[in-house]
């Protein structure tokens, strides 16, 4: 089946950055949207100065916010909620307790495998339901999926085997110094839904 990798991955990231889960995704981006969905974020706070893909996600889910002027690196805390941006920053020990941080694999990120990203979490609920949601709703445990009988709605985030693989490789020699990244302010754009 090849999810072996995946799974492989997921565990050594787990164990590097002292998260007990982590959940490998297709980007941070839909790492971000998941988490908001499962803890059902109805309001929050970012950064004025973040990628463009975060309001936009908060505007599909239908989630109020506002800006905030702060100065960051590496990660962000999307405040009123417990979960991070973190797609410019992996490091040894890094993980925070009860947190949903979340991970990006891009081109200029310290995992750079081009894609990919990750979710941190220390809630086996969390963990069940995020991994079958970024399968489509299978459980991997069963195959062929077609044995499945009951599925919950679920997203097809999920990473692919060759980046797990490379993820694998890279990790233990990454550079963990946060990556910097002077991004626009958004309070100069307009989104339109």
């Amino acid at each position: 089946m090849g999810f072996e990798k995946i799974s492989e991955f997921e565990q050594a990231l787990a164990k590097f950055t002292g998260a007990p889960y982590a959940v490998m995704t297709d980007c941070c981006t839909h790492a971000i949207e998941l988490c908001l969905r499962f803890d059902r974020v109805k309001r929050c706070s970012i950064p004025a100065r973040t990628y463009l893909s975060v309001p936009m996600t908060l505007c599909k889910l239908d989630i109020e916010y506002d800006y905030q002027d702060h100065d960051w690196l590496g990660e962000y805390h999307i405040t009123g909620t417990r979960v991070w941006d973190s797609a410019r920053l992996l490091k040894q020990g890094m993980y925070r307790a009860g947190m949903l941080q979340c991970l990006s694999f891009g081109f200029d990120k310290p995992l750079s495998i081009g894609r990919g990203g990750a979710i941190l979490t220390d809630d086996i609920e969390v963990y069940t339901v995020l991994k079958l949601q970024c399968y489509d709703g299978r459980d991997l445990t069963i195959s062929p999926w077609e044995n499945q009988k009951i599925f919950h709605i679920g997203y097809h985030y999920r990473p692919t085997i060759e980046e797990a693989v490379t993820a694998l490789e890279l990790l233990p020699n990454i550079d963990q110094e946060p990556k910097p990244k002077q991004y626009p302010n958004l309070r100069d754009i307009t989104i339109i839904k």
